[in-house]
């Protein structure tokens, strides 16, 4: 019992070392006089968020429904951001796509970037920078749908009728990785700040660092934004894909009560179980304000959690799995006072879910 205990005891401080050096690494990979890894505030104005989740492109290629959900949730998009920018002073400043972006799986074509390409569309179109963090989706290996499989157990191939994603090259199962589809992103489009992060990390990529620029100060950061050690006393927001066990220690039990805020909890949440301590490091940084996940399409909530708060963002897309009405999570940043809150942005321009983050 007691080597065993001495072993527990051994194993998180490893963790929690290794997880130290993972931030240490980021932020000395991060440059603090690079443009690109600015964003500036406006003034007079607070600086606001756009959460898109789970937004599922390129799912079932193959058929009529596919492409569908992709019209829809490139619709959704388009709604929120409109709805959200209803005047020049009231603009979405900055869009940050959290996992998910792709149904790489359901991806028979050699560059699912076309499909990622379109997801980004409304953002590029109007003109707002964004940033961009990895799913379990994103790079998945192609699964062979079973209607597939003919009586000789061989399946044949099913392509994507040629479209604005698709150019109509053959079909290819060999899957898009997370490198290339950044490296995608980064070089054909000048509004990405998103990053592949330090090779030290890889194949981890999307691990990287971006600040927020105050307007009175326009050399000291307002806030950073971790796609996941501050060298300064800076608040922090934190996004990742797959909600952490800790989401799972505040989830309401049935309807959503105080102090969590939200409108829809229809399923468990499914967390990662291999999280290797990272939760134990974040509720030590009091900077942390905030976590923010996907993947669980029919969950919309925030709860406090330590001295922080765990939130979901709001099922965007059409593609996945639910039927629940599609949105996004919006955050806005005030500078003086400083403040963050946040709330739901509905397909259809209603808003609930408000909350006080900071």
């Amino acid at each position: 019992m007691p080597t065993s205990s001495y072993f527990i005891i051994l194993s998180n401080s490893c963790l929690a070392l290794l997880f130290q050096a993972f931030f240490i690494s980021i932020a000395a990979s991060f440059d603090h006089h690079t443009p690109e890894n600015h964003i500036r505030t406006r003034a007079d104005a607070p600086f606001k968020v756009a959460l898109f989740a789970d937004l599922h492109f390129g799912e079932n290629a193959w058929t009529d429904w596919g492409p569908k959900q992709d019209v829809n949730s490139i619709k959704v998009m388009s709604s929120v951001l409109d709805t959200e920018t209803p005047e020049a002073t009231y603009l979405t400043d900055f869009v940050v796509y959290l996992g998910d972006v792709v149904t790489a799986n359901n991806i028979p074509i050699a560059n699912a970037s076309l499909y990622w390409d379109q997801a980004l569309s409304p953002t590029r179109s109007r003109g707002i920078p964004w940033a961009s963090v990895f799913g379990n989706h994103d790079d998945a290996p192609f699964e062979w749908p079973m209607e597939w499989f003919a009586a000789s157990g061989i399946p044949q191939l099913v392509c994507p009728v040629p479209n604005s994603s698709y150019s109509g090259e053959e079909c290819s199962f060999r899957g898009t990785s997370r490198l290339e589809l950044m490296k995608n992103e980064m070089d054909n489009n000048v509004l990405s700040l998103s990053k592949s992060g330090p090779q030290d990390l890889w194949p981890g990529i999307s691990n990287y660092v971006l600040q927020v620029l105050s307007k009175e100060k326009p050399h000291t950061p307002l806030v950073y934004l971790y796609f996941l050690d501050s060298r300064f006393w800076v608040p922090e927001l934190i996004f990742w894909h797959i909600p952490s066990k800790a989401y799972k220690k505040v989830a309401p039990k049935f309807r959503i009560h105080k102090p969590c805020v939200g409108s829809i909890n229809k399923e468990k949440v499914a967390a990662q179980e291999a999280e290797m301590g990272i939760m134990k490091i974040l509720v030590k940084r009091p900077s942390v304000k905030a976590v923010f996940v996907g993947h669980n399409h029919g969950l919309d909530w925030c709860c406090p959690y330590r001295q922080l708060w765990l939130c979901f963002a709001r099922h965007t897309g059409y593609g996945g799995y639910g039927n629940w009405a599609r949105g996004s999570r919006i955050l806005e940043i005030n500078e003086r006072p400083f403040s963050i809150s946040s709330w739901i942005r509905m397909e259809d321009g209603s808003v609930h879910s408000e909350v006080i983050l900071s």
